[in-house]
């Protein structure tokens, strides 16, 4: 069974304020087209269909015309919600869409009852995760403690159970939005971590054939039956050197990964970063090849030059981000504070401002504790208001 792996589509979402609908209509084009021509028998769209909890209309409107055009195509869709979905919203009609052939899967109690597909060797069973955020989903499956790992082995628990009780040599497929270690993320995810940890190992799929994950941005393996098919569109600088794709992915008879094949999306304009003193960036001639990129472009002047956006637009007329970071030593009190920041996550940042506020004498485990605790129930707020929200 072939299968055309997805994820990420952020519908609604711009780029630096540059709308990025065109791009993304022209992406589905091409995902429907992949579809007819490459002969798919189930498209897998593993979350964070929309960008917001509450999309704008003509994000919606996008999206009503994919799903039209897939039940059109006569290809069966499975698709779960992200965290940035509505899982609500989202899954507002699902069961009357089920009889076009799009499965919405953004219940947590639907997790145990798989779409079934088949073809010439038998049944495929598709198990669709929904994005699960920890300490709203913890009770409703049962699991032992809180955290990511936690709530997703219980859902992958109630996978197995079911997978157990079909015909023997049913081959499984399960869709999740999480961050799996292993995965590199980029700065346009959304995070979802608790106290600081949210990466899951990869044997937590186990006991299933593939693992469709969502949620990083950028298209890897992690095993070769579990793999991110990262974002059709780069929704960040930090995704300058990625590759933009879907998964093509083969099932063979006994469940094995027969093929995986990286199928190219529609790239609407090419991303550079571009870095030194603002006169050298608009004289240098190997940059000529950015000049119809978007362009963010880091200036390094000893001090900052006048008009520089102005000026860089004469060359590059897409540039869309300027960041000031002057040539300093990294003992210069004047450095950049955002470099000082740069990958440490709110709890590091929180431990590190009691430290200087103390004189050097960071939290103590109580403290941290304490500090964990918080960022957690700023998280579950978050997610009960949006829930909320999306309820009304």
């Amino acid at each position: 069974m072939r299968f055309l792996h997805t994820s990420d589509w952020h519908l609604g979402r711009s780029f630096h304020r540059v709308s990025l609908l065109d791009a993304q209509a022209a992406f589905l084009d091409h995902l429907v087209a992949t579809v007819r021509a490459r002969d798919v028998d189930a498209v897998l769209v593993a979350g964070d269909v929309y960008d917001r909890a509450v999309p704008p209309l003509a994000a919606v409107e996008l999206f009503d015309t994919a799903l039209h055009r897939l039940a059109d195509a006569g290809v069966p869709t499975v698709m779960i919600s992200g965290n940035h979905d509505s899982a609500r919203r989202l899954g507002v009609g699902a069961g009357l869409i089920e009889r076009a052939g799009i499965h919405l899967r953004t219940d947590p109690a639907g997790i145990g009852s798989p779409v079934v597909l088949a073809d010439a060797h038998g049944e495929v069973a598709l198990y669709g995760l929904p994005y699960l955020e920890p300490a709203l989903v913890r009770e409703r499956l049962g699991a032992a403690r809180g955290g990511h790992q936690a709530v997703l082995s219980a859902a992958m628990d109630r996978v197995r159970a079911d997978l157990a009780t079909r015909p023997v040599g049913t081959r499984s497929v399960v869709l999740a939005h999480a961050f799996v270690a292993g995965g590199e993320p980029s700065d346009s995810e959304r995070d979802i971590t608790v106290g600081g940890v949210a990466a899951v190992p990869a044997g937590v799929f186990d006991g299933v054939d593939y693992t469709a994950l969502g949620h990083l941005h950028g298209s890897q393996t992690v095993t070769p039956r579990v793999r991110y098919s990262g974002s059709p569109l780069a929704y960040s600088f930090s995704e300058v050197h990625h590759r933009k794709t879907m998964w093509l992915i083969d099932l063979g008879a006994d469940g094995g990964v027969e093929a995986a094949e990286r199928v190219d999306c529609p790239v609407p304009r090419p991303l550079a970063r571009i870095r030194g003193r603002l006169e050298d960036l608009l004289a240098d001639p190997a940059l000529v090849r950015h000049e119809e990129s978007w362009v963010e472009a880091t200036l390094t002047d000893a001090a900052r030059p006048a008009e520089p956006m102005a000026r860089l637009a004469e060359r590059f007329p897409h540039v869309l981000n300027l960041v000031f970071e002057p040539e300093r030593t990294e003992s210069d009190p004047s450095a950049s504070y955002a470099r000082r920041l740069r990958d440490r996550t709110d709890q590091q940042i929180a431990e590190d401002f009691v430290a200087h506020v103390r004189g050097g004498a960071g939290p103590d485990e109580t403290e941290r504790t304490v500090l964990y605790g918080a960022f957690d129930d700023v998280r579950v707020d978050g997610a009960a208001t949006e829930r909320e929200v999306g309820a009304r």
